[in-house]
């Protein structure tokens, strides 16, 4: 579907957003050329989804791609009050939607029906009826606030439908909403609280410079602890009055550190706190609000895990803490007496996790989502007496038999100054002489690449017999605070040995092709793929950028005014001449002429992070001097394509780049632009 041929009233219909809203962006869209690439031109059946350089997809690759691209997910989004109804994210058509699934492996209720995808949903605990839900058009992550009742299928906008909204909250006695939004100057995000009973009528509870976000009420809703984020090593926790606004810090003023999770105690008087501030993991601690910000280190509840605790969710009754930590990449889930602070492991399958929730009115069963290497996101609940989970959604692989897909190593292997870099390598089962490998890079950069079901990498090992090597450089998420700060500020020149590293482990394994390795990575992994291509020239053949950053500073100039600062904590404040002078240094886009590889890029117009500009200046930059680069360019998508039918047009190109440039050259006639 093709917004921009709409009317601003009749998208306003479907997406709930403010007519006049949508009429200005319309106009200043028509006043624009969508791209200052020469030639790009819409693809044939798909106005939103342009084109340069990018040849026709054989019916061939077409039809051997086709089942892959039929995986779909089940995100858990929320569970009700009673544990009977499990609400989820999963997409039927174009998009992810809200569904209801009412008992194990039951029918996935379809509650919403809008082109643009749902990602984040709360029932009201005191009425399952009533959902509140985020979404954004066309992928510019300016999600507005929706409540949707579920008796007349209606949904309501109740923000101002222009600033940014995140971080829905809502309270277990079903008074109150939270939210984070920059409704006052754009830039800074405030937590924003309103009575479920008029949800229209939001108060700033949060009033300064920087993001702050609603993390959770406390039972009876009179408290909510609020995060201040600063950067992924830097945040502070605090309680805030509901009614009063008061608010306090309770973590220390000196020191810095992350807050990965916290839940209040049923009776108010305590927090949960998950933070790496006393160590080079995040561990769980419990802090009196009497006595908080505390005047020493506490004592950790979980000092046997030499690992991250991700995420933690306290049981109505306060008497049992859920935790899953990160270990090596794989998930695993534990159960925490809070009396007696023993941990009991609970077997799950091996994979990585997503949402956990308890029902509010529960707490004899726990809610979690889970993927394995080999089966996509699903919901299971688990009974904490038997410790048993019951499988609620089996998500379908296009009816693939995914017994035929390939479980990942799990490798380690020397880069410089003493680093390991922890990597997953999926090798095809079958094989002749050495294969051609891809070079998967995380986005982040304090992301982290973890062994859930990539159909993408799959496809490379089964079906085109590539090794993919998912590497965790250092900077990654999930192996201690002193291995994600290595790529700081100028740093990061340093952490460019890595993908040297990368190359190396490649040809030290006889079965691996080092003469055929391609890159391919998305938002910072497009900023690695680009440094890979300008910076070891001779050591690969094709590389494949997803939304990536070309040049450090423009980037930093660039990006949305929200998330500036948080971005320049990471990266360095290109402000400043020796700061500059090294991103500058290590900016794919000043050393253009290096790069020998073959190219493609591809860009959301509406990314809000990464903007387009980013893309073609790198397209213009490496034709300029004669280059072949395939570039493709998405209208109706932001920071990567949520949409299917956009997804399935790039990812079937980017087979056949990888294809062509790493493996047998494909037979082609035609071209789409």
């Amino acid at each position: 579907m093709n917004l921009r041929t709409l009317t601003p009233l009749l998208v306003s219909l479907m997406t709930g957003i403010p007519s006049a809203v949508l009429a200005q962006t319309a106009e200043k869209s028509a006043a624009q050329a969508p791209s200052t690439v020469q030639g790009i031109a819409p693809l044939p059946g798909q106005p939103n989804l342009l084109a340069s350089g990018v040849p026709s997809i054989p019916p061939e690759l077409r039809k051997r791609v086709l089942q892959y691209l039929e995986s779909r997910a089940a995100n858990l989004m929320d569970v009700s009050r009673d544990g009977k109804q499990m609400l989820i994210a999963t997409r039927f058509a174009d998009t992810n939607q809200l569904h209801v699934v009412e008992q194990p492996l039951g029918a996935r209720f379809q509650l919403t029906f809008t082109p643009e995808p749902i990602n984040t949903a709360r029932f009201l605990p005191t009425d399952a009826n009533i959902l509140f839900f985020l979404q954004d058009v066309g992928g510019g992550e300016f999600f507005q606030v929706f409540r949707l009742d579920r008796r007349n299928g209606r949904s309501e906008l109740l923000t101002d439908g222009k600033s940014r909204h995140e971080s829905l909250s809502v309270s277990d006695d079903g008074r109150w909403l939270a939210y984070g939004g920059t409704g006052r100057n754009g830039k800074d995000t405030d937590v924003y609280v309103a009575p479920t009973d008029n949800p229209k009528q939001a108060r700033r509870v949060t009033e300064a410079e920087g993001s702050w976000l609603p993390l959770d009420f406390s039972h009876d809703g009179s408290k909510l602890l609020v995060m201040q984020f600063r950067a992924a090593d830097d945040a502070d926790l605090h309680v805030i009055d509901v009614k009063t606004g008061e608010r306090r810090q309770l973590t220390p003023k000196e020191g810095k550190g992350s807050v990965n999770g916290a839940a209040l105690t049923p009776d108010g008087k305590s927090v949960y706190l998950v933070t790496d501030r006393y160590g080079d993991f995040a561990a769980l601690y419990k802090l009196d609000l009497d006595k908080a910000p505390p005047s020493s280190e506490p004592p950790s509840l979980t000092k046997s895990i030499r690992w991250n605790v991700e995420s933690i969710e306290l049981s109505p009754d306060g008497k049992t803490l859920a935790l899953e930590t990160n270990e090596d990449g794989y998930s695993r889930l534990y159960l925490m007496d809070t009396k007696r602070g023993t941990l009991s492991p609970v077997e799950v399958p091996r994979g990585v996790m997503g949402r956990l929730t308890f029902p509010s009115g529960r707490s004899d069963v726990l809610s979690y989502a889970l993927s394995t290497s080999r089966s996509p996101m699903d919901v299971y609940q688990v009974d904490l007496r038997t410790k048993k989970s019951t499988r609620w959604t089996r998500s379908e692989v296009g009816g693939l038999d995914t017994s035929t897909f390939v479980e990942p190593e799990l490798v380690h292997y020397k880069s410089t100054e003493g680093v390991q870099v922890p990597a997953f390598l999926y090798m095809p089962r079958e094989r002749k002489g050495k294969v051609p490998v891809v070079i998967v890079f995380h986005g982040g950069p304090e992301g982290q690449s973890r062994p859930n079901l990539s159909t993408f990498n799959q496809f490379l090992a089964v079906e085109l017999g590539m090794a993919v090597l998912v590497p965790n450089v250092r900077g990654s998420e999930g192996y201690g605070k002193a291995y994600r700060a290595m790529d700081d500020g100028v740093k990061r020149e340093q952490s460019l040995a890595d993908i040297g590293a990368s190359l190396d482990y490649i040809a030290s394994r006889p079965e691996l092709d080092a003469s055929r390795v391609g890159v391919y990575g998305g938002s910072y992994g497009g900023y690695m793929v680009l440094a890979t291509a300008a910076f070891f020239p001779e050591r690969i053949r094709a590389a494949v950028d997803v939304v990536g950053i070309s040049s450090l500073p423009t980037f930093l100039q660039n990006t949305q005014a929200y998330r500036r600062d948080l971005r320049r904590a990471e990266y360095g404040d290109e402000r400043k001449p020796e700061v500059r002078q090294v991103q500058e240094r290590i900016s794919p886009l000043n050393a253009v002429e290096r790069i020998k590889a073959a190219l493609f890029v591809q860009q959301g117009a509406n990314d809000p992070r990464v903007p387009q500009s980013e893309a073609e200046q790198i397209v213009k930059a490496v034709r300029a001097r004669g280059a072949d680069v395939w570039y493709m360019l998405a209208l109706d998508e932001g920071h990567g394509f949520g949409k299917k039918a956009n997804r399935d047009t790039v990812t079937m190109a980017t087979f056949l780049f990888l294809e062509k440039h790493l493996g047998a050259p494909s037979s082609t006639t035609g071209s789409i632009r």
